[in-house]
């Protein structure tokens, strides 16, 4: 992975920017593992990109990354998976079949919160409904097998990406 930082970290406002270059799945695992190093109870991780993109791939990566061994398919159609790790609960959402906003209420998104981590795909769906402090990852395909990651969020995650020698 090559990174280039765009910001770093003043204070928790001002947040933390990198952008990475994935060139291949083995810099998508390292990427999900270390996500997965900083996450805690109360976390969101945004998964923005176009179909194809690596949204899915970046959180089996994440989940991989806790501990889990099962088979992690897309919540495409069911809208989320819910998996008990080693650290925390994590709940994994697709937005892409939301068409209401109010939609998500019915997903209880607060409760799991409350409870662990969440993973979101397409939370462009329901901005508005995406924690403020959220680590927003946003992944587009640059080559064949490369992507391009945009991850901001707050400031503590630099220390996360730091520590993972990201």
């Amino acid at each position: 992975m090559r990174a280039g930082y765009n910001a770093m970290m003043a204070s928790e406002n001002k947040g933390f920017a990198v952008t990475l270059t994935l060139n291949g799945l083995s810099d998508t695992d390292a990427l999900g593992a270390a996500i997965a190093g900083g996450l805690r109870a109360g976390d969101t991780v945004a998964l923005k990109g176009d179909l194809g993109a690596g949204k899915t791939t970046l959180a089996r990566a994440i989940l991989r990354g806790l501990g889990v061994t099962e088979d992690v398919p897309s919540p495409s159609f069911t809208l989320v998976q819910e998996y008990e790790t080693p650290k925390l609960a994590v709940r994994h959402y697709d937005f892409y079949r939301i068409e209401n906003a109010r939609e998500i209420d019915e997903l209880g998104i607060d409760d799991a919160l409350d409870d662990g981590a969440v993973l979101i795909e397409w939370p462009e769906r329901a901005e508005n409904r995406i924690a403020r402090d959220a680590l927003r990852v946003s992944l587009s395909a640059s080559g064949e097998t490369a992507r391009k990651a945009d991850i901001e969020g707050p400031s503590r995650w630099a220390a996360v990406f730091k520590a993972a020698h990201v």
